[in-house]
C-alpha cells in the first residue's frame, strides 16, 4: 500500500501515530513529497523527496540514517530456549547474551515462512525483530503448553549504515561501542543519558548499527535531534528506503514476501546455510531431509534496462524460464539489476536471458551469483578509522 499525504503531516501524524502506525520520529523528516508505504502494519517513508543517487553514495562513504518499520518481539521465560529451538532451524542454544544471529522460520511443508536477526538481551529473554508478516501469531499458534510469554516491547528502529557509522555510534556512546562491538553484537547504551539498544547489523551489506527505542520511555525527538547533531560533521544524511534497498539487492539480501515466500523452500533461494541439519527437531525438518539443495533463485544485470518485481525471464527462443522478484538501477555499476527466481533446476550462473517488459519487449541480461559484490562480506565486518 503507498499514501501520498499533501496535508498537514502533523494531523496526519496524530492519526496513524502508535505502534501500528506512523513512526514517532516521522514528524522529523517529513515532507509534501512524502510517500509512506505499509510493512506489517507499520507505515515507513518508501520515499521522501530526497536525491537517491545522492543518498545512495551518502551510504557507501558516509552515513545515512533511516527510520525503518521493523517490529521487534520479545519472547521469555524458563522454556524459551526449547521453545526457539522448535521455531528456528539454528542452534538457539549457542546464541551468548548480547549476539543476535540470522534466522529463518519455516512452515510445517519445510518452505520458508519469515526471516529475521534473534538477539539474545538476557538468559531468558529474546528479541525476534522481524519484517513484514504476522511472527506473532505463528509464535503463539505454537506455544501450546511451553512456559514463556510474547510480548510486543513497541520498539522503534533507527539504522544509521555506512563506513562512518562506527564514528558516530562511538560518539553518542561516549566510547562505549569501539573496536570489540564486533558484526551481530548487540546489547545497552545510553546516548545522552537515554537507555537504547544497539545492534551492529543492518539491512545494507555496509558497515552500520541499528537503534532500538524503549516504547515511552524514550524521547525520540531528543535521541533523533542528538544522533543529526553528531552525525553532520561525518557527512550523515536523512534517508528513506530507497537507497537501503538498492544497496541491499547489491548485498544479495532478500525480502521477505517478495524473494521469497511460503511456497519456495529455504535451499530454493539460497538460505540453505542457515539450516542446521543436524538439530534433533525443528518445525519443518522432516520435509526438509530429502530435498534437492539446487538453488533457483539468482542475480542479474542489465545495460538495457531497469527491471521490476513481476517481470518475466525468457531464453533465447523466447520462452518463459523465470520471474523477476526485485530490481533496480544500481549506481554502482550504472545498470539495471535484480533477483529472478528460475523456473527449473539447471546450471543458469553466466547464461544470457532477455527480460520482458509491461510493453512486452524483450533486454538482454546476464545472470549472476549473489551477491553482485563483496562475496566475503567483508564491508559490514571491517572499521576503517
Amino acid at each position: 500500500m503507498e499514501l501520498k499525504f499533501k496535508i498537514d503531516q502533523k494531523k496526519v501524524f496524530k492519526v496513524f501515530s502508535g505502534n501500528s502506525g506512523l513512526s514517532p520520529f516521522h514528524p522529523f523528516y517529513c515532507n509534501k513529497k512524502t510517500i509512506l508505504r505499509n510493512c506489517g502494519g507499520r507505515l515507513y517513508a518508501h520515499y521522501n523527496g530526497e536525491d537517491i543517487n545522492q543518498t545512495y553514495w551518502a551510504l557507501r562513504k558516509s552515513a545515512i540514517i533511516c527510520d525503518t518499520p521493523e517490529r521487534p518481539l520479545e519472547i521469555t521465560g524458563p522454556e524459551v530456549i526449547p521453545f526457539l529451538d522448535k521455531i528456528f532451524p539454528r542452534q538457539i542454544s549457542k546464541l551468548k547474551i548480547g549476539r543476535g544471529i540470522y534466522v529463518t522460520a519455516l512452515t510445517h511443508e519445510g518452505n520458508t515462512f519469515m526471516d529475521g536477526i534473534l538477539f539474545r538481551l538476557s538468559e531468558e529473554c529474546f528479541w525476534f525483530v522481524q519484517p513484514d508478516g504476522d511472527m506473532h501469531t505463528w509464535l503463539l499458534a505454537h506455544k501450546q503448553n511451553y512456559q514463556i510469554k510474547i510480548n510486543e516491547p513497541n520498539s522503534r528502529v533507527l539504522q544509521i549504515q555506512g563506513p562512518n557509522s562506527y564514528k558516530i555510534l562511538n560518539q553518542l556512546t561516549e566510547g562505549e561501542i569501539d573496536l570489540k562491538f564486533s558484526y551481530f553484537s548487540a546489547g545497552f547504551f545510553k546516548i545522552n543519558s537515554q537507555l537504547v539498544y544497539i545492534s551492529r547489523t543492518g539491512w545494507t551489506g555496509e558497515l552500520g548499527y541499528e537503534i532500538y527505542t524503549f516504547c515511552k520511555k524514550t524521547n525520540c525527538e531528543k535521541l533523533w535531534s542528538d544522533i543529526l547533531e553528531v552525525g553532520k560533521k561525518y557527512g550523515l544524511k536523512i534517508s528513506s528506503m530507497q537507497a537501503m534497498n538498492i544497496r541491499r539487492i547489491e548485498a544479495g539480501i532478500l525480502d521477505c514476501g517478495s524473494d521469497f515466500n511460503i511456497y519456495d523452500n529455504p535451499y530454493e533461494v539460497g538460505l540453505g546455510n542457515f539450516i542446521e541439519l543436524k538439530k534433533k527437531f525443528f518445525i519443518g525438518k522432516d520435509k526438509l531431509v530429502n530435498l534437492s539443495k539446487h538453488k533457483l533463485l539468482f542475480g542479474f544485470i542489465s545495460t538495457a534496462i531497469i527491471p521490476k518485481g513481476g517481470f518475466i525471464m525468457h531464453d533465447a527462443k523466447k520462452r518463459s524460464v523465470g520471474m523477476v522478484t526485485t530490481g533496480t538501477y544500481s549506481p554502482q555499476f550504472k545498470s539495471g539489476i535484480g533477483y529472478v527466481k528460475f523456473s527449473k533446476k539447471i546450471e543458469w550462473e553466466g547464461k544470457k536471458f532477455f527480460v520482458k517488459n509491461e510493453e512486452n519487449n524483450f533486454y538482454e541480461c546476464e545472470i549472476k551469483d549473489l551477491p553482485f559484490f563483496d562475496i566475503g562480506k567483508n564491508l559490514p565486518r571491517e572499521i576503517l578509522i
